[in-house]
């Protein structure tokens, strides 16, 4: 604090005197001021840094909590939807919102403990999943196909293995049915429903949501009004017990 001392002062000398001797100032004291300011930040060039900082650091503040109040202004949408697919009892006290890109290696290293999250606090967590197919067109697919798959009552299975399949397949039409196949979807009747309003409809609208609170990351986690960019597991469950911790 003693370092910003004469700066403050040189600076304030300014803005505390009188308005009548304000001319005064301008004309004969403010050159002086200004080479005081100047030497001290050449003396103290860190400043500079810490000033920065300090105004990074404001305005991530400001970015969090304009993320809050999207996510609070879209609660019903982020977590009642009707027509998401998620595992966990409907009505667990805490829940995890996911929005991924099946082709995204961070998503993929992370499914497995998403999916497992309900296990691991023994009910008191759902995990929602949200279609965000950014990374190619043959996301998009993906994301449509898992979709149709469940029309089937089989979107985790195909969720699993969509994630399991290899970025270096392509994604391409074979790779995805394949892996319809292996999660037991009738590959014709998915085809004809990934063409449909009604799936179309429901991952634009997921698509719609992330625009609205500026995601635009896999993965991506929201608890509470908190969100996670990135496969930050541990970050996600700090938020979990932190809200269960509430509920005590």
């Amino acid at each position: 604090m003693q370092k910003f001392l004469p700066l403050t002062l040189a600076v304030s000398a300014i803005a505390l005197t009188p308005a009548c001797a304000q001319q005064e100032v301008n004309t004969s004291d403010r050159a002086a001021i200004e080479n005081v300011v100047r030497e001290y930040i050449l003396e103290n060039p860190e400043i500079i840094e810490e000033a920065l900082i300090a105004l990074q650091a404001k305005r991530n503040a400001a970015e969090m909590e304009t993320a809050r109040e999207a996510i609070a202004n879209n609660a019903d949408a982020l977590f009642n939807t009707a027509s998401d697919y998620s595992v966990g009892p409907a009505d667990a006290p805490v829940t995890v919102v996911e929005f991924f890109d099946y082709r995204c290696g961070f998503c993929k290293r992370s499914a497995e403990w998403a999916v497992n999250l309900p296990e691991q606090y023994d009910g008191q967590v759902r995990v929602v999943f949200k279609e965000l197919p950014i990374l190619s067109a043959e996301s998009e697919k993906a994301a449509l196909a898992a979709l149709a798959a469940g029309k089937q009552d089989k979107y985790m299975e195909m969720h699993m293995a969509l994630m399991e399949l290899d970025n270096g397949s392509g994604f391409g039409p074979d790779a995805i049915d394949g892996a319809a196949k292996e999660a037991g979807v009738d590959v014709v009747k998915m085809r004809a429903d990934m063409n449909s309003m009604e799936v179309q409809r429901q991952l634009a609208d997921m698509k719609s949501l992330a625009r609205t609170l500026d995601i635009n990351g896999t993965p991506n986690f929201i608890v509470g009004t908190s969100q996670v960019p990135g496969a930050d597991t541990n970050a996600v469950q700090a938020l979990i017990d932190a809200e269960l911790a509430a509920l005590d």
